[in-house]
C-alpha cells in the first residue's frame, strides 16, 4: 500500500461517503493506522478531526501548511519504532504551520507490555481505572509509586 495515496483517495473516500450521513467524521488510527491518519490530516480535507494512536509517516509527507481539521496524538515516550524525537519534529513543523494540535506522551513500553498510568484521584478512583483498563482488553495492576511534586 502506498500511504499518500490511501489516504488521499481511500480515505477520503470514505469521508466523503461517512459525510453524506453524517454532519462530522473524523480519522482515527494506530501505529501504521497512525502514520495514515496523518497523512488523512494533510490530504483530506473534508475530515473534521484526526486523532493518532502511535504512528507517524515519514515527514516529508506531512505537509503542515494543508491540515486544517484539529489534531490530536498520543504517543510513547519508549516506542522504538516511532522515536519520540520524530515526534518533537513533526511538532515543530505542526507550530510553524499553526495547526490545531494537542499531543500526549505516555511512559508506555510496548516491549515490555508496561504502560504508567496517572490520573486525577479527585475524578477517578483506582478501581475505575482498572475497570476501565479491563474494558480495553488490557490487565491492570497497582504498583505503588511515590509522588511527584
Amino acid at each position: 500500500m502506498h500511504f499518500g495515496d490511501a489516504a488521499g483517495q481511500d480515505v477520503r473516500g470514505g469521508v466523503q461517503h461517512l459525510k453524506g450521513q453524517s454532519r462530522k467524521v473524523g480519522v482515527t488510527g494506530f501505529v501504521s493506522g497512525g502514520a495514515l491518519t496523518l497523512l488523512s490530516a494533510v490530504n483530506v480535507p473534508e475530515a473534521d478531526e484526526a486523532v493518532v494512536w502511535h504512528g507517524f509517516p515519514p515527514l516529508e509527507y506531512v505537509d503542515a501548511t494543508k491540515i486544517k481539521a484539529p489534531l490530536l496524538g498520543h504517543y510513547a515516550i519508549e516506542d522504538v519504532p516511532f522515536p519520540i524525537a520524530t515526534v518533537d519534529l513533526l511538532e515543530q513543523k505542526l507550530r510553524a504551520a499553526n495547526v490545531r494540535f494537542e499531543f500526549h506522551r505516555a511512559d508506555v513500553s510496548f516491549r515490555n507490555k508496561e504502560a504508567r498510568v496517572s490520573f486525577d484521584p479527585a475524578r477517578v478512583t483506582v478501581e475505575q481505572m482498572i475497570e476501565a483498563v479491563g474494558r480495553a482488553g488490557f490487565h491492570a495492576s497497582l504498583k505503588a509509586t511515590k509522588p511527584t511534586k
